[in-house]
């Protein structure tokens, strides 16, 4: 019996996907009405002094002369030209940022962006992420995975656990990453994403360590948990994900994530685990501490940015160069970490500089928490400039103040109902209804309801985002 159409409990959209995800890649461009758009996933946010140079020329040279950040950590470049694409291609494949043109699309992989830098967290998770992103591109078989299939990895502090991953791993005490002088140093960033094409990454062993590494971790499929060495969580992860696959194929229903596959299909992890030879045990999902994005600053000797509305122009950008470890971690919260400064000091005057450049340094500024989707005229779908109309506290047609700034909920601008680039979790929605006005609902707990001092009378009903950005 084929699967019947019904909603789903979490995006309010049809069970039964009869067509491939059309999320834009590097390769595959979207076109919208300010040009053609590219999406680089950067897994973990990561990229060496080069990689982010070379995306400050494509910038100007190809592009708008900006780049957005988005709520996955990735980076887009926007009006594009028509015949661009194969210099693109080029110039991000010499930069060692296609390890492999047929996964480019599914290296979406979220990490605790603060992970060995400021003593919290049990593991640096940034090696996980590099040796996760090595072993997606090895595999054939992971190119069906979709472009909004989402891999979330927890140093143990709670800042990514929340992000809705479809397989989250989360560190655990005394997971300790092996390779010396990592934390905090940025010391094996030079080769991420330099490892050729998915044929030759067996050649490299374990670059990153993974053998070294002590503790354990936890691997999240669902509402199945199963505990793992630390040092085999990157193969777990993996796993999961073809576990995943496989409950799909047997759903018959294309499910592009973990919560799309119908109720009651069952996701067989143990089975998955055992067959990568991952040695695991059954384990209660406990409840993560929830830690906040990282606040502008410096911690310890990292310096931490915000991009307001997480656009910059490509001036901008190379204000965030030199790279004092040859690494920038772009975070799922539309900022930057720069870690290894010598001191405080040196991190103290390149803070500064990035205020002067025009980057959120403040961790009292009204911008924080403020996001919008790219709005008119980008958007052939949006029905407003919301970008224009973002003022954090101001929103036409609501009392003043009544979207809160710092220390309230995340704030999102949306041009219209599909709410691209939403944050995941509890948020304040700002939706444009067409006429200049503006509907403004909260999101806490999975229900919804008019924000207080708002001129709406009832509650909004949402859908959830389907973009994966």
């Amino acid at each position: 019996m084929p699967p019947t159409r019904a909603p789903s409990p979490d995006q309010g959209e049809s069970l039964i996907r009869d067509r491939g995800d059309a999320c834009p890649g590097a390769l595959r461009l979207h076109l919208a009405d300010d040009g053609r758009l590219a999406r680089l996933r950067l897994p973990g946010g990561l990229l060496t002094n080069r990689q982010a140079d070379v995306l400050g020329v494509a910038a100007e040279r190809l592009a708008d002369g900006a780049l957005s950040v988005t709520s996955r950590g990735n980076v887009e470049l926007r009006g594009l030209g028509e015949a661009c694409g194969g210099e693109l291609s080029r110039l991000l494949a010499d930069a060692g940022l296609l390890p492999s043109e047929r996964h480019e699309r599914v290296r979406n992989v979220v990490a605790s962006p603060l992970a060995g830098t400021d003593g919290l967290g049990h593991a640096d998770v940034q090696l996980w992420v590099r040796e996760l992103d090595r072993l997606l591109c090895a595999e054939e078989w992971t190119t069906a995975l979709s472009g909004r299939f989402l891999f979330a990895l927890d140093d143990g502090r709670g800042d990514v656990a929340g992000l809705g991953g479809d397989v989250t791993l989360i560190a655990e005490s005394g997971g300790a990453a092996g390779v010396a002088g990592a934390a905090g140093a940025g010391s094996t960033a030079g080769v991420a994403g330099s490892y050729g094409t998915a044929g030759s990454a067996d050649a490299y062993g374990d670059p990153y360590g993974m053998a070294g590494a002590s503790g354990t971790a936890l691997v999240r499929l669902g509402g199945q948990g199963f505990r793992v060495a630390a040092a085999d969580a990157p193969r777990a992860a993996l796993a999961a994900a073809r576990a995943f696959l496989a409950a799909a194929h047997r759903a018959g229903n294309g499910a592009w994530r973990v919560r799309e596959l119908p109720a009651g299909q069952t996701v067989d992890l143990a089975e998955a685990l055992a067959r990568a030879d991952v040695a695991a045990t059954p384990a209660t999902i406990p409840r993560t501490p929830v830690a906040p994005p990282p606040a502008p600053g410096v911690v310890g000797r990292a310096v931490v940015v915000h991009a307001p509305l997480g656009r910059v122009s490509a001036a901008q950008w190379r204000a965030l160069l030199p790279l004092p470890a040859d690494e920038l971690r772009v975070t799922p919260w539309r900022g930057f970490v720069l870690p290894g400064f010598a001191d405080g000091t040196a991190a103290g005057e390149r803070l500064d500089a990035l205020a002067d450049a025009g980057f959120v340094t403040d961790p009292g500024s009204p911008w924080l928490g403020v996001g919008a989707c790219t709005g008119r005229p980008g958007c052939a779908k949006s029905l407003a400039d919301v970008r224009a109309d973002a003022v954090p506290g101001e929103v036409p047609g609501t009392a003043p103040g009544t979207v809160p700034g710092t220390g309230g909920l995340p704030v999102h601008w949306s041009g219209c109902e599909r709410r691209c680039g939403h944050p995941h979790g509890d948020w304040v929605d700002v939706l444009a209804t067409g006429d200049g006005r503006y509907e403004v609902t909260r999101h806490t707990g999975g229900s919804t309801a008019p924000v207080t001092g708002s001129t709406l009378t009832e509650t909004v009903t949402t859908a959830r985002n389907t973009t994966g950005t």
